[in-house]
């Protein structure tokens, strides 16, 4: 979401020096600074009344045509004039309630921020100005501007309050291909054109940085002990991947994974949710206090286990875990069956009944083979597309609306599409041309050799209906 922004800065030198600093807040659209208060109310009504008729009145204050056109964030410096600084900031909260006002001063006290709050104004920022107290003033104003703006109508694109998409990926117990899964769901997202981040928040062996071939300092560690984390805070400790992903890691020291409490999840997960699209989260099969409350929060809840006894025992055990605690129910739970087999005995329905929850109508097949150059070589971003896990679970990130499934790219050289005139199914797509080129004139009986192989087409045609695509999630897998 773009922030506009509005000064209201009398001192010229001091008005460049803000919208120079502004300008460097991202997201921020910063407007043409106005000298004094006279100026600011009328350029708010202005633009207020842009929405109207030539011919007719101006919109009320609070209707959406009003509310769409007001930049989200006004700042207002102390030595505005003639009106006073407090006396300017209440007639705006009055005349134009959508907008979020930010006091600039040089006293940051008490009593001049309860005199501001009850003003009307969202926040203060003190002189001389700080890079970081100024975007996250601006970004708390702008998210309270943007609440305000969803009850009032204005705006298609205005939301209440963090707008990413947060999914969380658990495994009901170690080695069932939770980070694997967290990974590939996160590069189909990017793929797709979204902004992702990906989080590790298996605090004390996670295992994201050795997956993408990643050596950096920063951790989520370095964000617990920030109450208010900034834009700039936030950058210096997500790392820029080269596939566009945004990684923030888990320490490697995991000791320290301790010092990520419930209320410091909470708090990084919200101020990622503001500045990606989608939210990525690797929460291990640990239950910590850190990634309950990521599971909590999320908009889709991943529970990963493989078709044994074993695993699916697990996944029962953590679904009662999370209801006990009041984390997550276990209808609002999607279970993915990983390494599924057309021999194993514990299919996908079996699973749904045992654990209680949905179960994603795509499975991943069992097919470590694909996968292990990629895993040793540390390099999961460069697994091939012919693989028929990638397809599995990219196949699933079409399914929960995070990327386009590889159902749509049929015939782009897919790995089943490339085998398909090969072996079997060469025999196949032969046998289906057969009768008709093999028919004598006159309507004569086929030869002897035409039998075998119509009856050989009759008896694969229900297989051959059944494979619409390079990959079908419904049908039965094959060990790799």
């Amino acid at each position: 979401m773009t922030i506009r922004i509005l000064p209201a800065v009398g001192d010229p030198d001091a008005a460049r020096a803000v919208t120079e600093l502004l300008g460097r807040l991202p997201d921020a659209a910063p407007l043409p600074a106005v000298g004094d208060s006279a100026a600011l109310l009328a350029a708010l009504a202005g633009t207020a009344a842009g929405g109207a008729p030539p011919a007719g009145p101006p919109p009320p204050a609070g209707s959406p045509a009003a509310v769409e056109g007001l930049p989200e964030v006004v700042l207002v410096h102390e030595r505005i004039g003639p009106l006073p600084a407090l006396e300017l900031i209440r007639e705006v909260a009055l005349r134009f309630p959508s907008v979020g006002v930010v006091l600039i001063t040089t006293d940051a006290g008490p009593a001049l921020f309860a005199a501001a709050m009850d003003a009307g104004a969202r926040g203060i920022v003190g002189l001389p100005l700080s890079y970081e107290e100024l975007a996250g003033r601006v970004q708390a104003a702008a998210q309270w501007s943007a609440g305000v703006r969803v009850h009032l109508g204005g705006g298609q694109e205005a939301t209440a309050g963090p707008s990413g998409i947060l999914v969380t990926v658990t495994g009901a117990k170690g080695g069932v291909g939770t980070t694997v899964t967290a990974v590939q769901l996160a590069l189909a997202a990017r793929a797709a054109g979204r902004s992702v981040a990906l989080v590790d928040m298996d605090l004390q062996s996670g295992d994201v940085a050795s997956y993408l071939d990643v050596q950096f300092r920063r951790s989520v560690v370095d964000l617990a002990g920030i109450e208010d984390i900034s834009v700039r805070v936030l950058q210096d400790a997500v790392h820029d991947h080269h596939t566009g992903l945004g990684l923030l890691l888990a320490p490697e020291e995991g000791e320290r994974g301790e010092e990520v409490d419930d209320r410091a999840a909470r708090q990084i997960v919200t101020a990622l949710r503001s500045r990606y699209e989608v939210v990525v989260v690797d929460c291990g099969a640990q239950m910590q206090s850190a990634s309950a409350a990521a599971v909590e929060l999320a908009d889709v809840a991943l529970l990963v286990t493989t078709p044994d006894v074993v695993s699916v025992r697990a996944a029962k055990r953590q679904v009662r875990l999370w209801d006990r605690l009041q984390i997550r129910k276990a209808e609002d739970t999607t279970t993915v069956v990983n390494r599924l087999t057309r021999n194993t005995e514990i299919q996908p329905p079996l699973v749904a009944r045992a654990t209680g929850t949905q179960v994603a109508r795509t499975a991943v097949p069992a097919a470590f083979k694909e996968l292990q150059p990629c895993v040793d070589a540390g390099r999961m971003q460069d697994l091939d597309g012919r693989s028929t896990v990638k397809q599995a679970l990219w196949a699933l990130a079409g399914e929960l609306g995070l990327g386009e499934s590889p159902a749509v790219r049929q015939g782009r050289g897919s790995h089943r599409a490339r085998t398909s005139l090969t072996g079997r199914g060469k025999r196949k797509a032969i046998t289906a041309g057969a009768p008709a080129a093999a028919q004598p004139a006159g309507g004569a009986a086929p030869g002897p050799a035409a039998g075998p192989r119509a009856r050989f087409g009759a008896r694969r045609s229900p297989s051959a209906a059944r494979s619409a695509g390079p990959f079908d999630p419904a049908g039965p897998y094959e060990e790799g």
